[in-house]
């Protein structure tokens, strides 16, 4: 069903102790793996942070890799510069970075430390605090608060702050389910650069209401 007010579909969420008590925190090496494999293992888990206004938690549905050395759209293929060292270090790290001046992109340095890689997250599903979400974005529609880099950390409340935070511990973290839960994997180029454009690195959970983009080609 498409969500399309902001009735009973908005307030649709998992009470937060259930939320915890279905995930758990995964180990760094779960992040120390390549980028692309990070990036689909990515898809299902959940994106979870803490604020004034309570847990904020959303499923990933959207993500892409940004692969470094050899990869001319990844921040990283120059090499290290102040503003991308956190890709070098230690995997499971956030790298945030502001676009056009207002919006804030997350994300997931992959790889073991040394080599650069990432996992941009780009559309989430909201399953906990949709409210306070839905209030940060000012939408009607649910399958709209956060179908988006841009869009998620508004409705998550992710900023320049949660730079080179560890996911792994403190207010942002990923969860993964502690029972697998399979998802259909779609696949295409990346969207919105313009370097690289036919690399087939983008991926995203198929038939989701929340996609960033629905052409998938």
């Amino acid at each position: 069903m498409t969500p399309t007010s902001q009735g009973p579909e908005i307030d649709r969420s998992l009470p937060p102790g259930e939320l915890i008590a279905s995930t758990r925190l995964p180990s760094q090496r779960y992040y120390a793996r390549t980028t692309e494999v990070v990036a689909r293992d990515l898809l299902g888990t959940t994106l979870c942070h803490r604020t004034r206004d309570g847990l904020m938690a959303a499923r990933i549905v959207e993500v892409e890799a940004y692969l470094g050395h050899g990869d001319p759209a990844a921040h990283s293929s120059a090499g290290r510069t102040p503003r991308t060292a956190v890709i070098f270090g230690p995997p499971g790290h956030a790298y945030v970075y502001r676009i056009y001046g207002i919006h804030y992109c997350l994300n997931v340095v992959a790889e073991p430390t040394g080599a650069p890689g990432c996992v941009l997250v780009r559309a989430v599903e909201p399953i906990c605090g949709a409210r306070a979400m839905q209030s940060r974005r000012n939408v009607a529609s649910r399958n709209q608060i956060a179908n988006g880099p841009g869009k998620l950390t508004a409705a998550l409340g992710i900023g320049m702050e949660a730079y080179g935070a560890d996911l792994r511990s403190g207010p942002l973290t990923i969860r993964v389910p502690r029972e697998p839960i399979p998802v259909t994997i779609g696949v295409s180029p990346r969207i919105g650069i313009s370097k690289a454009t036919d690399l087939p690195l983008r991926f995203f959970v198929e038939g989701s209401d929340c996609l960033s983009r629905r052409r998938t080609a």
